[in-house]
C-alpha cells in the first residue's frame, strides 16, 4: 500500500507540473524555463526523498524518455521547446512506470483538442489536408520542418500543447486512482 501512495504522490506532482505548464501555455503561449527547471528539480528531489537513489535514476530516465519522444516533434517543427521541457519535467515527477501512460493520454488529449480547435476555427477540412501534406513531407524529408506548416508560421492554427500535457498527466493519475 505504501508503494501505491508513493506512486500517487509522484503522479500528483506530475499533474501539478503539467497543470502549471498548461496555465502558462494557455495564457501566454509560452512555458517558462523557471517552471520546467524547478519541476525537474522537484521531481528528482521527491524521488530521492521517497525512494532513494534508484528512484532518482528512474526519474531521470523517465524525463529522458518523455522529453526524447517529444524532441522528434520539436525537430520536425511541430511544437515548441517549452512543450519538450514540460513533458520531460512531468516525466521526472511521475517516474518511468507512468511515462507510457502519460504519453498516450497526452496524444489522445492533444488529438481531441486539435480537432476541437479546427472545428471552432472553421478549418477542419484544411487541417486534415495539412496533416496529409505533413505526412507526405516528413515521409520524404525526414525531420526537416515543413516550409509553411510549422509552429513558426503565425498563420497556422497553434494549439497550446501544454494543455494536452496537463490533461494527459491528469488522465493518467485518474486511471491509476481507479486501478486501471
Amino acid at each position: 500500500m505504501a508503494n501505491l501512495s508513493t506512486e500517487t504522490v509522484y503522479l500528483g506532482a506530475g499533474v501539478i507540473c503539467g497543470f502549471s505548464g498548461a496555465i502558462c501555455d494557455f495564457r501566454s503561449r509560452r512555458i517558462p524555463n523557471w517552471l520546467t527547471g524547478s519541476s525537474i528539480l522537484l521531481g528528482l528531489v521527491l524521488h530521492l526523498v521517497l525512494g532513494g537513489w534508484h528512484s532518482v535514476a528512474n526519474a531521470l530516465l523517465a524525463g529522458l524518455v518523455a522529453g526524447g519522444a517529444f524532441l522528434f516533434f520539436y525537430l520536425a517543427g511541430g511544437m515548441g521547446g517549452g512543450d519538450v521541457k514540460l513533458i520531460a519535467a512531468v516525466g521526472c515527477c511521475a517516474g518511468l512506470s507512468h511515462v507510457t501512460g502519460i504519453l498516450i493520454a497526452t496524444a489522445i488529449a492533444g488529438g481531441i483538442f486539435a480537432l476541437a480547435l479546427a472545428l471552432v476555427a472553421g478549418r477542419l477540412k484544411q487541417t486534415l489536408l495539412n496533416v496529409a501534406q505533413l505526412l507526405f513531407h516528413h515521409g520524404s524529408a525526414g525531420l526537416q520542418p515543413h516550409p509553411d506548416l510549422n509552429v513558426q508560421n503565425p498563420r497556422t492554427l497553434r494549439l497550446p500543447y501544454g494543455v494536452a500535457i496537463g490533461a494527459g498527466a491528469a488522465m493518467t493519475l485518474f486511471g491509476a486512482l481507479l486501478g486501471q
